[in-house]
């Protein structure tokens, strides 16, 4: 979550002139005009520190404060469906200036920069610095939005992104090593390596705390990466703010436009796969609308911010106040959700189906709702909502495990081994990410 940061205090270091950082990080947010997102910072007072972060525009930045230097990359980094293996390698002793701040994505050094300036050689970045943080600035509102694993810092040590990763011989893909053979020295640690565990694993017992926020575990790694919502595909544009919880959660509050909608980061055209919602109505009469279904990834999001605005269509749409659209037309089927449901969806792209359940009771007394999917197109899945003087809210679980930061009360059962879910797996079925891509 945005508001959420690590924090622990510095001991002596090893070195002042040498350290590695490395973590697997995948963005929720972005910030092209808002505050930068950070990383890491290590920090004494405004005057004293160093960052390293997303910068507004969404460029990555390391800057120090005392005139030691800064670089900024050319590229951009906007893609919230995927994870990066970020990699800063300081050594101020290096003869090479260049070679003195080196950063690698997915493996491969950084070369093209809007700044660059390096420190002199042998320089003290004053690493003793009294705190650091990750995913906030220590003395400002730089939170940083989306997940984070395999946090590496390394102490008195430079190391290239090798000594973290390495090319999966198989799918040619850049992957994590669990277990990297590393040296840490007095501040170096290891922390997020399984689960949300803020436990340092390099033996240094360099533990972290939890700053502000929640931290929440998530399913979705770099070696299974899970379908979220997408702030990249809505309808009207600019609503970045309304999502959370790693984009899974939409929430159309008080004030928002009256009709929104999204797609999610993952499409299909085959196969059969599960996803629950728990949908919350704050309007006590029980009438905010929402829609949820799926739709021809061909067309524009924009074509279900009003829910009955979908005729001639090539999706499934229930509008769970009451209405069932099928291709654009209503199918007099009346399905009408209690506010604090949560609800399954089972699609068969095989065979053209999708069946939906309310707190495990599936409606049409256990079949299809609709047997009428066209089965040649390639399908997103929908979340849209009423904003107004009161709201819908939306939390997915595409195999998480949670409702927004609330986990599964007890998960039911799922042969795929693939995900996390409140209820049942229908057999066959499985969690729609690059892993039950894959099965």
């Amino acid at each position: 979550m945005a508001s959420t940061y690590l924090t622990r205090s510095n001991g002596t270091p090893t070195s002042q002139q040498i350290f590695t950082f490395s973590a697997w990080v995948k963005r929720s947010g972005l910030n092209p005009s808002g505050n930068n997102m950070e990383l890491f910072s290590q920090y004494n007072d405004t005057s004293n520190r160093m960052d390293f972060r997303f910068q507004t525009g969404d460029t990555i930045d390391f800057y120090h404060t005392s005139s030691l230097g800064r670089i900024t990359t050319n590229r951009l980094f906007r893609d919230t469906s995927a994870w990066y293996h970020i990699v800063l390698r300081v050594d101020t002793t290096q003869a090479t200036s260049s070679d003195r701040y080196r950063l690698y994505i997915n493996g491969v050094q950084e070369t093209s920069f809007s700044t660059a300036t390096y420190p002199s050689q042998n320089a003290n970045l004053g690493t003793n610095f009294s705190t650091f943080s990750i995913g906030d600035d220590s003395y400002g509102s730089g939170d940083f939005d989306g997940c984070m694993t395999h946090i590496h810092y390394t102490d008195g040590q430079s190391y290239d992104a090798t000594a973290f990763g390495e090319t999966d011989a198989t799918t040619g893909e850049w992957k994590i090593k669990t277990s990297p053979s590393v040296t840490y020295g007095n501040n170096g640690f290891f922390i997020l390596k399984d689960g949300n565990s803020v436990t340092d694993q390099s033996g240094n017992g360099n533990n972290f705390t939890v700053g502000g926020g929640t931290l929440t575990n998530t399913e979705d790694n770099p070696s299974n990466v899970f379908c979220t919502l997408n702030p990249l595909s809505t309808s009207p544009t600019g609503i970045g703010s309304y999502f959370s919880n790693g984009n899974n959660t939409l929430i159309a509050p008080t004030g928002a436009p009256y009709d929104i909608a999204c797609g999610s980061t993952l499409g299909v055209n085959s196969g059969k796969w599960y996803w629950e919602v728990k949908y919350t109505d704050s309007d006590p009469s029980g009438f905010q609308a929402a829609g949820l279904g799926i739709y021809d990834s061909e067309l524009a999001i924009n074509t279900f911010g009003n829910l009955r605005s979908v005729s001639n269509s090539k999706s499934v749409i229930w509008d769970v106040r009451h209405d069932l659209w099928v291709n654009g037309s209503d199918t007099g089927d009346d399905y009408t959700v209690t506010s604090g449901s949560i609800l399954g969806f089972a699609l068969d792209l095989d065979a053209g189906t999708l069946k939906i359940h309310e707190n495990g009771t599936y409606y049409n007394s256990g079949n299809a709702v609709t047997s009428a999917i066209d089965t040649s197109k390639t399908y997103l899945i929908l979340a849209s909502a009423n904003g107004g003087s009161n709201y819908a809210s939306l939390f997915f679980n595409f195999g998480n495990g949670y409702f927004g930061t609330t986990p599964v009360s007890s998960a039911g059962t799922n042969a795929s081994g693939n995900g996390i879910f409140e209820y049942d797996v229908p057999t066959g079925y499985t969690a729609l990410s690059t892993k039950g891509l894959n099965l």
